[in-house]
C-alpha cells in the first residue's frame, strides 16, 4: 500500500521574502555551480500577446525544478500583473514535490544575485561606485542586492530615461548603508563608475564603448530577446566578455548582433559561471581591463535559488 504524502507548501511572496537575504542568494548560486552542469529545457506556448513559458532544470545533487508562468501584456489594463506563475521544486532522491514557490520571488532573487555573483568574480576588488542604468523593478532589486552583497561599495548612482522614475526609486529604497542618488547625465556617471549595471528595455545600445573607462566592470541584464541590446559593438569588442550561461546567453541580441556584425565571435566569450567559480578560472587580468558580463538567466539558476528558498524555509 502506497503512503499518501502531505500536500506541499506554497511559499508566497510576502510571507517568504522576510526570511531571505541577498548574500545568501549569491552564495546559493555560487555553490550551485560547483555541482555538475545542469540539464535545462524551455517550452513556449500561445500567441505573442498571451504566452505561457515553462523553464525546467535538473541538477545532479540538487534536484528537479520547473518554473511555469504566463505573460499577458493586456493584464496591465486589467490592473493585474502581466507575469504570473509558480516554481515547483522536486526532491533529488525520491522525486517528491517539496514546495511550490511564487515565481516572482524566485525571479527577483535569481536575477539580481546572478549579476552580483558575476561582479564579485570580475569587478575590481576596490570598486566603490556603482551606476545602475534603469529604474524599474529589476533596478530596485539591484540596488538592494549590490549594497548588501558587495560591502566595499560606497556610492550608487541611478539613471533613467525618465528622471522622475530614478528619483522615485531613490526616495523609496531606504537606508542601504551607501550613498544613493539619482543622476541626470548617463555619460558622466558611466565615466566615473567602477561598475555599471544596466537593466532596461532598450532595443538600441545606450552604453557606448567610448564612455566606459579602463578597469570598469559592465553588467548587462536588460536585453533578453534577439532584438534588444544595451551595449554597442565597440564595447563588446574591447571588453573581456563573460556570460552566466553559454547555453542561454548565445540566443540573446546582446551577443547575436555583434557576432552577426563581426565585432566579436562566439569564441570571444571567455567563460560562464561554471568556469568562473573554479579556483583556476580566467577572470580579470588587470586593473585596466574592462570586463563585461551578460546576465541571460536560465532554468538552472531558478532551481538553485528556489532550492535555497526551500531550505531557508525549512521545507
Amino acid at each position: 500500500m502506497t503512503s499518501k504524502l502531505p500536500a506541499p507548501p506554497f511559499l508566497g511572496y510576502d510571507t517568504t521574502i522576510v526570511r531571505l537575504d541577498w548574500p545568501g542568494a549569491v552564495t546559493a548560486l555560487r555553490q550551485g555551480h560547483d555541482l555538475p552542469a545542469a540539464e535545462i529545457k524551455d517550452v513556449f506556448l500561445g500567441p505573442p500577446t498571451g504566452t505561457m513559458m515553462s523553464r525546467s532544470a535538473y541538477i545532479e545533487g540538487l534536484g528537479y525544478g520547473a518554473k511555469t508562468f504566463t505573460v499577458l501584456d493586456a493584464n496591465a489594463a486589467r490592473g493585474i500583473p502581466t507575469v504570473q506563475g509558480a516554481m515547483t521544486v522536486f526532491d533529488k532522491d525520491d522525486g517528491r514535490l517539496r514546495a511550490i514557490v511564487d515565481s516572482t520571488l524566485v525571479t527577483e532573487f535569481k536575477t539580481a544575485a546572478d549579476s552580483v555573483l558575476g561582479a564579485s568574480l570580475l569587478a575590481r576588488p576596490d570598486s566603490r561606485h556603482l551606476v545602475i542604468v534603469g529604474a524599474g523593478t529589476v533596478a530596485t532589486s539591484l540596488v538592494k542586492a549590490y549594497a548588501a552583497a558587495l560591502p566595499g561599495l560606497e556610492r550608487i548612482s541611478v539613471w533613467s530615461r525618465r528622471p522622475e522614475q530614478a528619483q522615485k526609486l531613490v526616495a523609496g529604497i531606504g537606508d542601504r548603508g551607501v550613498d544613493i542618488a539619482a543622476v541626470p547625465d548617463l555619460r558622466a556617471a558611466i565615466g566615473e563608475a567602477d561598475i555599471v549595471s544596466s537593466a532596461t528595455m532598450a532595443r538600441q545600445p545606450l552604453i557606448p564603448g567610448d564612455w566606459v573607462r579602463p578597469g570598469t566592470h559592465v553588467d548587462l541584464i536588460g536585453a533578453f530577446k534577439a532584438d534588444m541590446r544595451e551595449a554597442d559593438d565597440a564595447l563588446m569588442a574591447k571588453a573581456a566578455v563573460f556570460v552566466d550561461s553559454r547555453v542561454t546567453a548565445l540566443h540573446i541580441g546582446e551577443l547575436i548582433a555583434p557576432i552577426a556584425s563581426g565585432a566579436i565571435t562566439a569564441d570571444t566569450i571567455l567563460g560562464d559561471l561554471y568556469d568562473l567559480v573554479r579556483a583556476d578560472a580566467r577572470r580579470r587580468q588587470s586593473n585596466d581591463e574592462i570586463t563585461l558580463y551578460k546576465n541571460g538567466g536560465g532554468a538552472h539558476l531558478d532551481l538553485m535559488i528556489a532550492s535555497w528558498i526551500v531550505r531557508v524555509m525549512g521545507v
